[in-house]
């Protein structure tokens, strides 16, 4: 389930190519969130009528959604200031090593060596694919990579906080809860910043596969995987995502990549390889 969300992950930028040229980045990641919400509030809807809300633990909730919008911002932020190829790197390759030291910290669980060594690997692999198109920003300011490792950190902290909140509630209250705050944070910030929003039939379009397919399906997946993985490996096995944004680059955009992108191709699929057999080995019964 996380490496279908990953690949689900992994078709957004190509479809934010698709977006009109008007529309602001945060607009696409504010409005995603929003169509996500609803997403979610259908699926809800029979623990609502339930109760359910009244069950769920709100700090917890609090703390999804805020890191949910801190993710959104501050990686359309980051990148802008980093470069595409470097921002990218920081915030997607950061967020397995932020996960498995705030379980560390925080869940008193430390990864397996072996979880290490595979994460290592994939992140250094996913490095690789990002930087090898020379598209980086050397100078690249510390403020901008500041802001790509608070993404990284974001998605870490709501996988884990997530995880807590699925077992208590269920995956479509608890992404309710996390995403629509999100949204109610975030769309203040996109007017803000992204000036009127293009809201022709293209954005919508767009916007609706975003939020329902490449955010609501995919963090569905990703959230009800939760239940049975540890929340640092499900971060890692994310990494899938970059893969398919490789291939995808390669069979639609029709992008040549160097040498150096498939040499870090392979090391994520080997660091994959390694995390699951970490977990394998770590799962009750084996």
């Amino acid at each position: 389930m996380v490496l279908l969300a990953a690949m689900l992950w992994g078709t957004t930028g190509t479809a934010q190519s698709l977006a009109p040229a008007a529309l602001s980045p945060y607009w696409v990641g504010a409005l995603r969130l929003a169509v996500a919400s609803a997403f979610f509030a259908v699926l809800a809807a029979p623990a609502l009528r339930a109760g359910g809300a009244r069950q769920l633990p709100w700090r917890p909730a609090l703390l999804a959604a805020a890191c949910v919008a801190a993710y959104n911002l501050s990686f359309f932020a980051g990148v802008k200031a980093s470069g595409v190829a470097l921002g990218t790197a920081l915030a997607i390759g950061s967020g397995p090593l932020w996960a498995g030291l705030l379980q560390s910290v925080v869940q008193r669980r430390l990864p397996a060596p072996l979880w290490w060594l595979g994460t290592g690997l994939g992140v250094a692999g996913g490095a690789a694919m990002a930087l090898s198109g020379g598209q980086g920003t050397p100078g690249a300011p510390p403020a901008g990579i500041a802001l790509c490792l608070l993404a990284g950190l974001s998605y870490a902290g709501y996988a884990l906080v997530n995880q807590r909140l699925v077992a208590r509630s269920g995956a479509a209250l608890a992404n309710l809860a996390a995403f629509g705050g999100a949204a109610l944070l975030s769309l203040p910030v996109a007017a803000a910043l992204g000036g009127p929003a293009a809201a022709g039939a293209g954005t919508w379009v767009v916007v609706g596969y975003l939020g329902l397919v490449a955010t609501g399906l995919a963090y569905l997946l990703f959230s009800t995987a939760l239940r049975h993985l540890s929340g640092a490996t499900a971060v890692t096995l994310a990494l899938a995502e970059p893969v398919t944004a490789f291939v995808l680059a390669i069979v639609v955009v029709g992008e040549q990549p160097a040498a150096l992108a498939f040499a870090g191709l392979g090391g994520v699929l080997a660091g994959l390889g390694i995390v699951i057999a970490a977990e394998l080995r770590a799962a009750p019964g084996r």
